[in-house]
This record gives structure tokens, C-alpha cells and sequence, in this order.
């Protein structure tokens, strides 16, 4: 049992460390506390069969690669593992310029068949705000989960000022719409630092 355990504590910091991760990234992506991944890799205790399963799709490996010493197809899931996430960064990235795309398209669009219409170009603005709300999902998805707090951020200060932008060419110097950014951002702030407090209490 012993040996089973020093087993997949070495794998489990092998696997992490080939991945760029902290310890507490890791456990952010399995819900749990910095203090139980530490336990793992040093052996003090084991995962459950269900986290370990979890841990295995997430690097991309078996169950069966956790618990075994001898890895002979190392080096293929390390350079695996590393291509499915620079395919997944390109996913993301192609889905984000898609949003301009389509912004772009509005704006030649509108230009062409409703000429008077000088405001299309607040399509670009709006994009702003709708590429967040993409970098969002894609991050909550596939990426480290306490970046989403960061883009939480830049999604709401952009919402403002898309909001702000917008309603200046009608003389509307609405300013004061920043004002409830403050709050917001002290909000957003407090959330992030409750959501990993809380995860804490997992052990």
C-alpha cells in the first residue's frame, strides 16, 4: 500500500510539473485545497478512484499510468500533452478573432446598405466586451480558473465603457457609470479570494 502511494505521488508531481502547474493551479482545476495535493505528492495519502480519474483526463493519461512505476511511452504523453494544450490555446484565440470577424462584417455591411448610419463603427466597441465573454467560457473550460476573476474584471470595465461610448454621439456624458465599477471591482475581488479560501476546508 505503501509503495502504491509513493507511486502515485510521483507520477501525480511528474504529470504536474510537465504541465507548468502549482500545486495550487492543480487544485484549483480539481476543486480541491493546495493542502491535499501536497499530501498526494508526498505520499501521505491517495486520491479517491473518482480523482483519479479526473486527474488522469486532465493530464491526458490512464489510471492505469498513475499507479504504474514504469512509463516506457513517457516522452509521447509528455509532447501529447503539450500539443493538446497549445490546440486548445489556438481554439481559443481562432474563436476570439472570429468575434472581430463578425464585427467587421457588421460594419462593412451597415456601411454599405445603410450609408447615413455613422455609428457602425461601435461594432468594434461592442466586440471588446464579447471577446471577454468568450476568453471567459474557453478559460473556465480548458485553462487555470483563477485567471476568470482577472477577465471578470476586464469584462465588466469594458462593459462600462462600451455602455459610455455608446451614448456619447447622443450628447450623453454619462461618467459617472465608472462610479459603479469601484464597488464592482472590490465585489469581484472579495469573490476570488472567498471561492480559494473556501476550497481550503477540502482536505
Amino acid at each position: 500500500m505503501e509503495e502504491i502511494k509513493l507511486i502515485i505521488a510521483h507520477n501525480i508531481a511528474e504529470l504536474r510539473k510537465q504541465n507548468g502547474l502549482t500545486q495550487i493551479e492543480l487544485a484549483e482545476k480539481l476543486n480541491y485545497s493546495d493542502k491535499s495535493v501536497s499530501k498526494w505528492e508526498r505520499g501521505e495519502s491517495i486520491p479517491d478512484i473518482v480523482v483519479l480519474k479526473e486527474i488522469a483526463d486532465l493530464f491526458g493519461v490512464t489510471v492505469d499510468y498513475l499507479i504504474t512505476k514504469d512509463h516506457p511511452i513517457k516522452t509521447t504523453i509528455k509532447e501529447a500533452i503539450k500539443g493538446k494544450i497549445r490546440n486548445r490555446g489556438f481554439i481559443t484565440g481562432m474563436s476570439i478573432i472570429c468575434v472581430w470577424l463578425i464585427a467587421t462584417l457588421i460594419f462593412v455591411l451597415v456601411d454599405i446598405t445603410i450609408g447615413d448610419i455613422k455609428l457602425h463603427w461601435l461594432s468594434f466597441i461592442y466586440a471588446v466586451p464579447v471577446s471577454m465573454v468568450v476568453w471567459l467560457i474557453f478559460n473556465s473550460i480548458w485553462f487555470n480558473k483563477r485567471r476568470n476573476f482577472l477577465i471578470v474584471s476586464f469584462l465588466m470595465w469594458s462593459s462600462l465603457a462600451t455602455i459610455y461610448i455608446s451614448l456619447l454621439p447622443f450628447s450623453i456624458n454619462f461618467w459617472k457609470l465608472f462610479i459603479l465599477g469601484v464597488p464592482a471591482q472590490v465585489i469581484i475581488y472579495l469573490w476570488s479570494n472567498l471561492k480559494y479560501k473556501s476550497n481550503d476546508k477540502k482536505s
